[in-house]
């Protein structure tokens, strides 16, 4: 098989998705609109853009939460890169994630992440934490970029009932920054141990923090295969 060269141009997207009778007329943007949308840099480089093409920010999942779901939407805006993001507020990012997985297709989960914008010039450092979401809809080959922004103590509601991948990165983001979950229903640490004190990936956490000793915990069935009893020793 011949692989793609740039001569072959950017790769071909997939049939839109099948959508219910509810989304078949075209949506337009109008003046009237409250959700600010910050354009894509004019001094985008081609290198970006080249990779804007093989791997397409959906704008049309935006679109679609701003039409359908405008309430939930806090801010539209276009990153230095040239990809497009969904500023959700915390308590509706569950409505969203099912509406993008059940009416537009995107039904495979990503990844989650966090950010701390501790650093960053004061005029940005409100709220303090952002938790990521990766969304891809494979049939339109487009991922769609949402977050949620919260402070210290506040909740963002958990998307584990409609992701299940979102398990595993929701405890990652309570573990390493401290945002916690509602309604996830098992929010332990996913990397470090249940007595670390802290969260590393914060940017007030120390550089040379150090951690207590604590009692090495038995495992037991970590030993698979013939010979073996299944039971460590």
């Amino acid at each position: 098989m011949r692989a793609r060269t740039k001569r072959d141009g950017p790769k071909a997207q997939g049939p839109p998705c099948a959508l219910s009778a509810d989304f078949t007329k075209e949506f337009t943007l109008t003046a009237e609109t409250s959700v600010p949308i910050h354009r894509r840099p004019a001094s985008l480089g081609q290198n970006a853009i080249s990779r804007l093409e093989l791997h397409p920010v959906s704008t049309f999942a935006l679109d679609q939460i701003q039409a359908h779901l405008a309430d939930t939407l806090v801010e539209r805006f276009v990153d230095r890169h040239g990809d497009a993001w969904g500023v959700i507020k915390p308590t509706e990012i569950p409505q969203v994630a099912r509406f993008l997985k059940d009416r537009l297709g995107f039904k495979l989960f990503i990844s989650m992440d966090g950010v701390d914008r501790l650093h960053l010039p004061p005029e940005e450092q409100e709220p303090r934490f952002e938790v990521l979401y990766f969304l891809r809809n494979v049939e339109r080959n487009e991922l769609a970029r949402l977050k949620v922004r919260v402070n210290e103590g506040d909740e963002v509601h958990s998307i584990r009932s409609v992701y299940q991948g979102a398990n595993w990165g929701e405890r990652f983001v309570w573990d390493f920054y401290g945002v916690p979950f509602k309604g996830h229903g098992d929010l332990r640490r996913m990397l470090t141990y249940e007595q670390f004190k802290g969260h590393a990936l914060r940017k007030d956490y120390p550089l040379r923090g150090r951690q207590n000793l604590v009692p090495e915990r038995p495992l037991k069935d970590i030993f698979r295969g013939p010979g073996t009893n299944g039971v460590a020793e």
